[in-house]
């Protein structure tokens, strides 16, 4: 029994031990110190192996990640699955963050994700929400009203000629007013935009290249913050 303890070194060093191999290599461990050693080095050699390889998750890995959590369903629904998603408690979509966490460990050991400031602010806080859109493609948008912002994640919109671009809007009391232009070369777009207290709704349009002053089609993606 004991030669066989002495190789569960490397499998103890990764965690790859049951409940009951575990208690009993550790009581080993207190009588073995060449075996206490060997432990110590592999796990350091691991660490180091690991720092070597880690690489920076993209930008948007956790706006991302945060978007197909707020779409997925993990359970069949007992009722008629509506557009809209019920405003996320702060642990909810921290929750979420933690998710894309575990899925960027599954693509790299040890990596941390890295979003831009900005987006890092309303995902963080305390009244951070996700909201479902309506409309082509998929596109969700996280509000924070103390912060003033809300961050938007696009994907799957239809491909638009070089004369046309996806165009942001902000409405409310005061009317449309521009958030910016959606980028058109990635599959995924992401846009952060301050929020006036007004807003209480979102759309994206398709405009001509450059953008409008004012939205001149019938939006294809709508966003309600009512």
């Amino acid at each position: 029994m004991t030669a066989e303890l002495h190789m569960l070194t490397g499998a103890y060093a990764l965690d790859a031990v049951s409940d009951v191999d575990r208690a009993e290599f550790e009581r080993h461990l207190g009588e073995c110190p060449a075996c206490g050693q060997e432990v110590a080095e592999l796990r350091a050699t691991g660490a180091r192996l690991a720092v070597a390889t880690a690489v920076d998750p993209p930008p948007l890995l956790k706006v991302s990640v945060l978007a197909e959590v707020a779409r997925t369903r993990q359970l069949p629904p007992r009722v008629p699955v509506v557009r809209r998603l019920s405003r996320a408690k702060t642990w909810q979509v921290r929750f979420a963050l933690l998710g894309a966490a575990a899925a960027a460990a599954v693509a790299v050991v040890f990596g941390v994700a890295r979003t831009p400031a900005p987006v890092d602010s309303v995902l963080s806080a305390p009244d951070a929400s996700a909201i479902q859109a309506v409309g082509e493609g998929h596109a969700t948008l996280v509000v924070s009203r103390s912060r003033h912002q809300a961050v938007l994640l696009a994907s799957d919109l239809p491909a638009l000629d070089p004369g046309h671009v996806y165009q942001v809007w902000l409405i409310g009391s005061g009317g449309a007013r521009s958030a910016g232009l959606m980028s058109t070369e990635k599959s995924q777009r992401m846009l952060v935009a301050d929020l006036p207290a007004d807003v209480d709704r979102i759309g994206i349009t398709v405009e001509p290249a450059g953008g409008s002053d004012g939205p001149t089609t019938p939006a294809v993606t709508r966003i309600s913050l009512a």
